[in-house]
């Protein structure tokens, strides 16, 4: 989205975002205290627990979740204390996704849990509403940690020119695309 206009865009943007969070409590979306609960625990911890993960993935993709019990609790220790350390955002959601039941969009809500500030939970809707923006080109039905690159930069973006968290701006955008989307998801 093009911002040389100044303050009037800035203060727009603000109101997007201000107006679908407000919308987000009537979506199906995760709930942010949950991941905010998800987030106190895996620092407190320096990792999440396959049962913690099992419940981050049944809050995001109820129906995939049970996936997530085929991995060893060791593992599941090793990968999430091994995402706090790694850097790069691609290379945090590539190793999250090496666990059975987390694709790219169920791993952006354990990196969002950790750091709410620098990360946000995306999916079909966050892309959609992104590419409505005129951040992203083409419609997406599937994604990879290449694609939460694509997506968390503009979300980012948009986060500095509001003042709001990168999670509560995929929120709105997530509320966004449930709003005006018509017709079926997929």
């Amino acid at each position: 989205m093009d911002t040389d206009d100044g303050d009037a865009e800035v203060a727009d943007l603000d109101a997007f975002v201000a107006e679908n969070l407000d919308r987000y409590a009537e979506t199906q979306g995760v709930l942010p205290e949950r991941l905010d609960e998800f987030g106190e625990r895996y620092r407190s911890q320096g990792y999440l627990t396959r049962e913690q993960l099992y419940e981050i993935a049944y809050e995001s993709s109820t129906r995939s979740a049970y996936h997530v019990e085929k991995n060893p609790e060791a593992r599941c220790r090793e990968v999430t204390r091994n995402a706090r350390a790694v850097d790069g955002d691609f290379s945090a959601i590539h190793l999250i996704s090496g666990l059975s039941g987390f694709k790219a969009p169920t791993a952006s809500c354990v990196v969002a849990a950790l750091d709410g500030d620098r990360h946000a939970v995306v999916d079909t809707r966050v892309w959609a509403s992104l590419e409505r923006l005129g951040y992203l080109d083409g419609r997406k039905e599937s994604f990879d940690a290449a694609d939460y690159v694509a997506m968390i930069e503009p979300i980012r973006e948009i986060a500095d020119e509001t003042g709001h968290r990168a999670v509560d701006v995929g929120y709105a955008l997530f509320a966004h695309d449930a709003y005006v989307r018509q017709g079926t998801l997929h």
